[in-house]
């Protein structure tokens, strides 16, 4: 993930490379480049999420084509947990601004906060398997609602880690 803040770092024009040397605005445009690569990143795991959502609304579709229509409303929590997630992670503050203007961030926090973040990627492709066992399972109604529950779960567990991201810098609690 080191890739989005060294992207971000190459695309400054020559104004701010040269308002780096000038002390105090350094860390001025560490700060605005830490939260652009933020929000790149955030934006990326939204995508990804979105495209989960988007199958989990055709999964319902198909349940009703096929006449299982006491599960829609089971797949529409999953859908539900998956679009709380997205909408959650596409509003969060810029950069969390917040956070980066209170903490002094260090590069090992930094990476720390990369790596919480790869978790999501991880997270979006295991929704992706869950729902691919949500597919095989439309003929089988005995395996259905456990591979529905599952999808949510995964999707509610993303929701809550989301609510903990700032714990990497603070080392607090939620």
């Amino acid at each position: 993930m080191t890739d989005l803040f060294q992207k971000v770092t190459d695309s400054q024009d020559a104004f701010k490379k040269l308002g780096s040397h000038i002390p105090g605005f350094k860390g001025y445009i560490e700060r605005q480049n830490r939260r652009a690569a933020d929000k790149l990143m955030r934006e990326t795991i939204a995508d990804r999420f979105q495209e989960q959502w988007k199958r989990a609304s055709e999964l319902q579709v198909n349940l009703i084509n096929e006449g299982m229509i006491a599960y829609v409303d089971d797949i529409e929590r999953a859908a539900i947990q998956m679009r709380t997630f997205i909408d959650k992670i596409r509003t969060a503050s810029y950069g969390y601004s917040g956070l980066f203007d209170a903490v002094k961030i260090n590069e090992e926090e930094l990476a720390q906060l990369y790596a919480f973040d790869q978790g999501f990627f991880l997270a979006a492709e295991e929704i992706a398997r869950a729902l691919d066992n949500v597919e095989a399972s439309l003929h089988d109604e005995a395996g259905l609602p456990a591979a529905i529950r599952n999808v949510t779960t995964l999707a509610r567990q993303s929701t809550e880690a989301f609510g903990r991201r700032s714990e990497v810098f603070t080392g607090s609690e939620a």
